[in-house]
Formats: structure tokens, C-alpha cells, sequence
């Protein structure tokens, strides 16, 4: 369907509007604010976390006097090695002391015996002059237990500040949990903002409420960056949470243009990319426009939901607010198409692009190179390759490897190679991506013994298999019936702690084919017994094989265990099974098996048909008659 995004098509029309502002539509802009409406009425998310709501702390939060004492002079001007000096003269020396001074702690009190280390006023001068916040808190902690220093609110919130200021968190909660004392509003603000840097939005979260104990509401700042926080650590659902606490403490009618921003993220990261656009267009018409990052994870979004239609109205939004797309919006789109294999569409935007002025990098160069290799078309991949040199971008360690690729997909292993020393010589390291393209290449033309010997290179080299190494090699080896081959290198994959996939029921398969069903079978139950439930596919297998080796009973058993289980057989298991039975002439147990088939809801082939009317003749004439008018 994405042949909207094609030029010239009704639906998505972007050479025709989307570079054409004079046929965009206006918005009407509306001064009123309805952000909040829209969300009130949006009550999935509320509804979805019950248990979200604002957790209230044991106890009252308090905001301790903030006043100093006043300078002792009198205990100055005792100072017998230094009568002029003031109190800031004395902080810095001090400072320099604590900086330069080894073991400082046992000898500062003899250097200083008539001065009062325990006056809040010099403590505070102290942290003016002292640049290192772990000093101070070292200081902090040997005024406490030598001087008998008891801290003030003043002096209290003067130290947190710098520890804050320095993003000492883990320091500044030591504070907070030693002293009992509790920070002042705006310096528990830049508290939240610390830890949602740190990503611990759940402390975070606590301090909110603190403050909201208190009757204080912190700025649209403070929240824009908790909910950035949530956001970044993938935590939407405490997105909501901050948002419900926003309205309970009157701050939705102030938040701003970046809160928007983030709440439509949160949708999209959410996969609910109809609500972020919805949202999108109620902000605009509002008067509240996104940056383009916002637009692009949108975009990005509704290209993965096929939403071509509403991508077009976005982009001509963002024309008309004069947020024309950039590089990184178009790349959202090209890539999308790509995801989808609409390959024509995608070229014919970055052509157009280029034509237009933009300037393609190596991500949206290497984008359409892989789109080409998919499409099986590498002449055009090699232009595009070639162009991206000469406009100075030069191939990454994955470009190559998108080109390794596609050589290997029409078996070109030597262009393969001679790109992967190229891309060694460059400075880029092998790596188990650029081996995994060599060896499933090699394997899917049957050349087993070179992606065998790649293998091995591997651990030579110190590189890595992982589980599409070892799957690659599996389905190669199991492809040219080298079963034994294949079990070791399965037996390898399990003690490396992976967990089988494709290999499991390839390797079932194999087994069967080269009359090794009983080892299947225990492969199989091994499996099972790994809590890894194996593939319909491998029932067939099984299925098939015992029958073929003349254990139809057990094939029989195998059956009717699936059925029990309400796994559906395949309509090849029961025909593979007729067909057996049905050559060692158990015709009981055929018009058993075809009833189990029929319940089922499948039919038979006419192939099949023809046979059992051979076999059956004219004395099952009845019985016959009831198997084709079933069928």
C-alpha cells in the first residue's frame, strides 16, 4: 500500500505537495489550551496502572529554619598566628590545607587551637573557597565528629547544594539519610533533577511527593526533566504517573511545548501512535508546535503502522509551521518504505531529495544500498556505493557488511572476500556479523567445508559464535546429511548456554531423513525436558520417519499424543501417514487415521484419492464411498 508515498499518487503525494507549501492546508490556530482536556479524556493509562498513584511518605516533611549565627569576632581576634586575618582569609587557608595536606584531620585542631571550627558562618565560607565537592563532605564529617559541629538549615542546604551542583547523588543522599535534615524546596528541585539524570526516577518520584507534603509545586523544568528520565529508561508507565501528579498539583495549564513533546514519545514508545498524533494535532491548533525530533518519531511510527495517509498530513504540517523536514525526517521515511520492501517508492523520495538540495549521508546511502541488495538488484547498489565515495562518505563497518551480504545471497563469494579485506585493511575488525554474512552465504550454496574452516577461524582469531553462527553452520551441514556433524556442533551450541531455535528442528529433520528417528526422538525429548518447546514441524518429522522405518504403531501413537495435546497435524503428516499405511496395506487403520483427518478439517489430495481407490477396490465400495464424499 505504500504506493501513496509514490510521486503522483492521490494519497500520498509528496512531489506534488509535500515540497509544495501553497497547497498545504492552513491550521486555524486557537489561543485556547486543550492539551488537558485531551488527556483527562484519555483515561486508558490511568486505568491501566491503578497501583500508580502518588505514594504518600510516613511522617511530615518540614522546612527547617534557614538562619545563621553571626560571626565570633572576639574568638578572631584571639588567633595568635594571624590577628589581621578575616574569616574568609582563614576559610581559604583551610581550603588549601584539605586540598595539599596529607592526614590534615589529625592536626588541623593543634594548627588552629583557639579557633571556632564549629561557627556555621565559616563552614559556609569554607564551601565558597573549597572546589572540591568530596572535600567538603570530608570536611563536613570531621567537623561533626571532632568539633562538635552541629549543623544548621542554612548550612545544611549549603553543603547538598554543592554536593548537587557537582552530581555527587550518591553523596547527597548519604547527607540527606545521616542528618534526618530535610533539603529546602528549591534545593530538593535540583535534587529530582540529579536523580532523573542518574535515571533513579523511582527516588525521584519520592521526592515529589515530599515536596507536594510540603505545599510546594516544582517548576515545568523540574517535571519536563523526571518525565525525559522515564522516557529514557524506557519507563512510560511512571510518565503517567508524573502526569497525574501534575494535575493534581495545577501545573497542566503551564507546561510547555517540551512536555508535549515527551508525552507524545511516550505514546509512540508505547506503540500507540494514533493517540501521539491525535495529541500532535490538538497541540498545533492550539498554537504549540514540536521540534522536529518529536515529528520524526511520529513519523517513524506511523510508517511502521503503514499510516501513509497521516505521515502526509504531518509533513505537511510541519511545512506549514515552517519546521520544514529535515535529513533524519526523510531518513524515518526511506527506511520505513525500506522496512516494507517498497523499494521503488523509497529511491524515487531519495532522488527527489537530492534534486531538491538535500544532501544524503552514509545512513540513508546505506539504507538504500541494503533496500537494493534485498531487491536483488546489486548493479544499482554498487552506483549507489560508488556515488557515496565520491561524495566523501566512506563505508562503515556495516555498509560493508550489507554489501558482503548481498554478494553472498547470489553466491559472489569472491567479490565477498575481496570487500572483507578491503574492509579489514580500512581498519575495521572482523566481527561475528561479518563472519555469520560469510558462513550462511557459504552455507546456502552447499560450500559446508569453507564456512566449516570460517567457523573455525573464528575461535582462532578470539571472535565469537553466536547463535545465527551456529544455526548457519547446523542448516549447511544438515542440508548435506552430515548429521553427526551437525549433533556436535548442536551439543556445542547448548554448553555455550544458547537456546536452540531453527537448528532444533532442522537437526529433527535431518536425523529422520538419514533413518536416525529414535535419535530424534531422544533430541527431542531432551528438548522437552530443557523447557523448550520444539516446532509442530518436528511431529511431522518424527511422524514420517518412524513410519518409514515400518514402526507404524508408533507413528500411530505419535499421532493421537499430538491430538491430545490440541496441536493441529499438518495435512503432509496425515497424508505422509496414509500413504505408509496404506503401502503395508493396514487399511483399518488408514479409514482410522482419514477420520482423525477429516475431524480436523482437512481434505485429501486427488493423488491420494486415486491410490486409496486402487487399494480399497470393490469390496470397500461402501467404506470408499464414505471416504470420497467426506473428502
Amino acid at each position: 500500500m505504500f504506493s501513496e508515498f509514490g510521486f503522483g499518487v492521490t494519497e500520498l503525494d509528496i512531489h506534488n505537495h509535500l515540497f509544495q507549501p501553497e497547497n498545504v492546508l492552513t491550521i486555524t490556530m486557537r489561543a485556547s489550551w486543550s492539551f488537558t482536556t485531551f488527556l483527562r479524556q484519555s483515561s486508558a493509562h490511568t486505568q491501566r496502572n491503578p497501583n500508580g498513584q502518588i505514594r504518600n511518605l510516613t511522617g511530615e516533611t518540614k522546612v527547617g529554619d534557614c538562619s545563621s549565627k553571626g560571626p565570633d569576632r572576639n574568638v578572631m581576634n584571639e588567633l595568635p598566628q594571624s590577628k589581621d586575618q578575616n574569616l574568609t582569609d582563614i576559610a581559604r587557608e583551610i581550603c588549601r590545607i584539605t586540598r595539599t595536606k596529607l592526614g590534615w584531620e589529625k592536626t588541623l585542631l593543634s594548627d588552629y587551637p583557639s579557633f571556632n571550627f564549629s561557627d556555621p558562618c565559616f563552614f559556609q565560607e569554607f564551601l565558597k573557597h573549597q572546589s572540591n565537592a568530596l572535600l567538603s563532605l570530608r570536611f563536613f564529617n570531621w567537623l561533626c565528629s571532632h568539633c562538635g559541629f552541629l549543623p544548621d538549615q542554612s548550612s545544611f542546604n549549603a553543603l547538598l547544594n554543592t554536593l548537587l551542583d557537582a552530581k555527587a547523588i550518591n553523596a547527597a543522599k548519604y547527607v540527606l539519610d545521616c542528618t534526618g535534615l530535610t533539603l529546602e524546596p528549591t534545593s530538593l528541585e535540583c535534587y529530582i533533577r540529579c536523580l532523573s539524570d542518574g535515571g533513579r526516577v523511582e527516588e525521584a518520584l519520592d521526592v515529589f511527593v515530599k515536596l507536594k507534603n510540603v505545599g510546594f509545586c516544582p517548576s515545568v523544568t523540574t517535571w519536563n526533566a523526571c518525565i525525559f528520565a522515564c522516557l529514557k529508561n524506557g519507563k512510560t508507565d511512571l510518565v503517567w504517573t508524573l502526569y497525574e501528579q501534575m494535575m493534581e498539583c495545577g501545573v497542566t495549564e503551564k507546561i510547555d511545548v517540551e512536555t508535549v513533546g515527551y508525552i507524545i514519545k511516550a505514546y509512540c514508545q508505547e506503540k500507540e501512535f494514533s493517540k501521539g498524533y491525535e495529541l500532535l494535532r490538538q497541540v498545533m491548533e492550539d498554537g504549540f508546535c514540536p521540534d522536529n525530533a518529536v515529528f520524526n518519531t511520529l513519523i517513524s511510527g506511523l510508517c511502521e503502522e503503514r499510516q501513509h495517509f497521516r505521515v502526509s498530513e504531518l509533513l505537511h504540517l510541519m511545512i506549514t509551521q515552517k519546521h520544514n523536514p529535515d535529513i533524519f525526517t526523510y531518513q524515518e521515511i526511506i527506511n520505513g518504505l525500506s522496512k516494507k520492501r517498497k523499494h521503488h517508492e523509497s529511491f524515487r523520495i531519495f532522488n527527489d531529495l537530492k534534486d531538491r538540495g538535500y544532501f544524503p549521508d552514509r545512513v540513508m546511502y546505506t539504507t538504500m544500498i541494503k533496500s537494493f541488495c534485498e531487491k536483488g538488484l546489486y548493479g544499482e547498489a554498487r552506483k549507489l556505493w560508488f556515488e557515496m565515495i565520491r561524495k566523501g562518505f566512506l563505508p562503515n563497518e556495516y555498509t560493508y557488511n550489507v554489501m558482503i551480504h548481498g554478494y553472498c545471497k547470489i553466491g559472489k563469494f569472491y567479490k565477498a572476500k575481496k570487500l572483507l579485506k578491503e574492509m579489514c585493511d580500512r581498519g575495521f575488525k572482523e566481527t561475528t556479523v561479518s563472519y555469520n554474512t560469510m558462513i550462511s552465504g557459504l552455507c546456502l550454496y552447499g560450500e559446508i567445508e569453507e564456512a566449516n574452516h570460517l567457523f573455525g577461524e573464528m575461535s582462532q582469531k578470539g571472535i565469537g559464535h553466536d547463535l545465527i553462527t551456529y544455526n548457519s553452520l547446523i542448516h549447511g551441514l544438515c542440508k548435506k546429511r552430515k548429521v553427526y556433524e551437525a549433533t556436535k556442533v548442536f551439543n556445542e551450541l547448548l554448553t555455550q548456554g544458547l537456546e536452540p531455535s531453527t537448528s532444533f528442528t532442522r537437526l529433527v529433520k535431518a536425523l529422520c531423513k538419514v533413518g536416525k528417528t529414535q535419535e530424534a526422538i531422544r533430541l527431542w525429548k531432551d528438548m522437552h525436558d530443557r523447557h523448550l518447546e520444539p516446532r509442530i514441524s518436528t511431529h511431522h518429522h518424527i511422524i514420517i520417519g518412524l513410519c518409514k522405518q515400518g514402526y507404524l504403531k508408533e507413528g500411530m501413537m505419535w499421532l493421537t499424543e499430538m491430538l491430545n495435546r490440541k496441536l493441529n497435524p499438518s495435512r503432509k503428516t496425515f497424508e505422509g501417514l496414509i500413504q505408509c499405511l496404506s503401502q503395508k496395506d493396514k487399511l483399518d487403520d488408514v479409514l482410522v487415521v482419514l477420520d482423525l483427518m477429516f475431524r480436523t478439517g482437512h481434505t485429501l489430495e486427488k493423488s491420494i484419492i486415486y491410490s486409496l481407490v486402487s487399494k480399497f477396490g470393490k469390496n470397500d465400495e461402501n467404506c470408499l464411498n464414505k471416504i470420497l464424499q467426506r473428502s
